[in-house]
């Protein structure tokens, strides 16, 4: 294409288009060296798998993701939280490879991904105590089961009434789209009844993270708190357990979870959709074997 100068301002607007054009050319080629490049039958340099879900296996996830991409450099793993409700939702919606989740998946759940023509596969990688904790002033040692559902429904108000301070209690809860919220809402609120309609008291804080309630736990020594052990930093106070007022009072650790003699404790979960293929199917058995070794690093139970 020929241009004629016929003016200065058509000189200025010429040279203006030739930049234009200049710059479309260079992001066009910085976008093509962006791609990822394909060999000759269509695969990437890198393999890609996105992981997400459950707040209290990210850490965990992301501990797996570097030590398996320091291996296998051609994978790039993705890994966020967001909760358990969240991410099995994205593995049934097809934005996700891999769900992470602190509780197995509701049968409403598996009927959405069966509606969506996805057939859920469930593996377990590691193991998970959910601790209670308080401020290190508290005094109160040990609780039973039934005291602890009592105290997170408001039947037990005060710290008195455990054999504590003549103080009120502040309960922290995570937020609903938890899987350690419902797990905690079905197994010690509700002891486990499918029948029970109790729920969390309505004064009830809704944490948004773990680090949250480690937060609130540090700075009140009225609250109290459950958290995956993981999560639990030495700032705050474990609570015994017993699963009545007869059965020994345990303390959470990787021996009481395998003995099973800790009475809160629970499987953490991966789900793909479908029987997973090539890298991801990879990643998974690697993470059931090699990547046990990391799991008591991050405060969590290995698989037998």
């Amino acid at each position: 294409m020929t241009y004629r100068r016929t003016g200065t301002k058509h000189y200025t607007l010429t040279r203006k288009f030739s930049r234009l054009v200049l710059l479309l050319s260079l992001s066009l080629t910085l976008l093509a060296a962006c791609r990822p490049q394909r060999d000759h039958q269509g695969y990437t340099d890198a393999e890609v798998i996105e992981n997400k879900g459950s707040d209290t296996l990210v850490n965990l996830a992301l501990a797996w993701a570097e030590k398996y991409m320091e291996e296998n450099p051609q994978v790039r793993i993705s890994v966020t939280g967001g909760g358990s409700g969240t991410g099995i939702a994205a593995m049934i919606n097809g934005t996700v490879d891999i769900a992470n989740a602190s509780r197995a998946m509701k049968q409403e759940e598996i009927e959405a991904a069966r509606a969506n023509g996805i057939t859920p596969v469930e593996f377990t990688v590691a193991r998970d105590a959910i601790a209670i904790v308080v401020h290190p002033s508290n005094p109160v040692e040990r609780l039973t089961l039934q005291q602890i559902s009592d105290i997170y429904t408001g039947k037990i108000v005060n710290w008195a009434q455990v054999g504590g301070e003549d103080r009120p209690i502040v309960l922290l809860s995570r937020e609903s789209n938890s899987g350690t919220y419902l797990y905690f809402l079905e197994h010690v609120i509700r002891l486990g009844d499918p029948e029970s309609d109790l729920l969390f008291s309505p004064e009830t804080l809704l944490m948004p993270s773990s680090e949250g309630i480690s937060a609130e736990i540090r700075q009140n020594p009225n609250a109290i708190g459950y958290d995956g052990l993981g999560y639990v930093t030495p700032d705050q106070k474990l609570v015994a357990v017993a699963r009545d007022p007869y059965s020994p009072y345990v303390l959470p650790s990787i021996e009481t979870v395998n003995d099973g003699s800790y009475p809160i404790s629970r499987p953490l979960y991966m789900y793909t959709a479908g029987e997973p293929q090539g890298e991801i199917k990879r990643y998974i058995e690697w993470i059931l074997s090699e990547g046990q070794a990391i799991v008591p690093e991050l405060g969590f139970v290995p698989l037998k």
